[in-house]
């Protein structure tokens, strides 16, 4: 008896779960098409790290990725080697440390600054003009900065000049001393609206009732926003302070390090703006060394995964909360 009845539940929860399949049928199509798509272009591709193993090379475009020559470490070793090395690495950290410490904070002010904007059309406006930046391509930006910048008909120089405030025009673009101070900049003004959207929202998760009863309290607005504002938000922050530490290599969500290197970077500041995806990049293309250049960045990967659970097991142990 007691069979026959788990045998009916069993056939009424298959019957409920195919009718919930079958409302939902639009929702599961988006779904797996976006499955399709992380399978075959981020899943798939996984096979050619075996290329960072192996005595690949394309210019005999006899022996495939499976049949090249075992090597093990050696490209690995190659990079360690690398007389550019230490100054390739330094350069990646430095600039993504210092993305993350004077980029990272800007959107959580400006979103609290925004929240705090009562005139719903300028806050609107402001908000609108804030992300535009993040759909300008790095090459436009690049165009910008030479107006700005450049030492012979950039405006900057040009009115520094015109003041009196220098003899002869700043090196900004060409300088290496001034090119982590562009690609932060930059960055910043590039994606801080844009990554300010995703704390204005949970912002606006937080109770109303909260902000009212706390002014009634005689709470201040900096009051307000200390114990209300950033207590109701700092699970996006954790969240999203360890996605951009998982991707302090690649810049990740503060600005991409490789494109502003690449097209910021010259022979005049380039033992500051040569990081470790740039040299990949003219190592595995302009020489058609693809299996060294597939051990960089695999190095890079793992540091990269290594950073995501850290910083989540230090977010979970300091704070409660974190991504997984």
């Amino acid at each position: 008896m007691e069979a026959e009845t788990i045998k009916a539940e069993m056939a009424i929860n298959r019957s409920s779960v195919w009718k919930r399949f079958k409302k939902q049928r639009s929702a599961h199509f988006f779904v797996w098409i976006g499955l399709m798509y992380l399978f075959v272009f981020a899943y798939t591709p996984m096979f050619g790290i075996l290329m960072a193993f192996k005595d690949y090379s394309i210019v005999t475009g006899i022996k495939g990725i499976f049949t090249s020559e075992w090597v093990g470490f050696r490209y690995f070793i190659e990079f360690y080697n690398e007389y550019k090395f230490y100054n390739i690495v330094r350069n990646t950290l430095a600039l993504s440390f210092l993305k993350v410490v004077f980029t990272f904070p800007v959107p959580i002010l400006f979103a609290i600054m925004l929240n705090e904007v009562k005139h719903l059309p300028f806050k609107r406006v402001v908000q609108t003009v804030s992300y535009l930046p993040h759909f300008i391509s790095w090459v436009v930006v690049l165009g910008l900065a030479f107006t700005f910048f450049s030492s012979h008909v950039g405006l900057v120089n040009q009115v520094l000049l015109a003041w009196g405030w220098i003899e002869d025009p700043l090196p900004i673009l060409t300088g290496s001393s001034y090119f982590w101070g562009l690609a932060v900049g930059s960055a910043m003004w590039k994606e801080a609206g844009w990554w300010a959207i995703i704390f204005l929202a949970a912002m606006a998760g937080i109770n109303p009732a909260l902000y009212e009863a706390a002014q009634i309290d005689g709470a201040g607005r900096l009051a307000r926003i200390w114990h209300i504002t950033l207590p109701g938000i700092k699970g996006t922050v954790v969240v999203v302070l360890i996605l951009t530490i998982g991707s302090i290599l690649g810049g990740g969500l503060v600005g991409s390090n490789f494109e502003q290197a690449y097209l910021m970077g010259n022979a005049n500041n380039n033992d500051t703006s040569e990081i470790v995806q740039t040299y990949a990049f003219k190592v595995g293309l302009a020489q058609g060394r693809y299996s060294y250049a597939a051990a960089i960045d695999l190095v890079q990967s793992i540091i990269s995964v290594i950073l995501i659970f850290s910083s989540n097991y230090i977010a979970k142990r300091f704070s409660g909360s974190g991504l997984f």
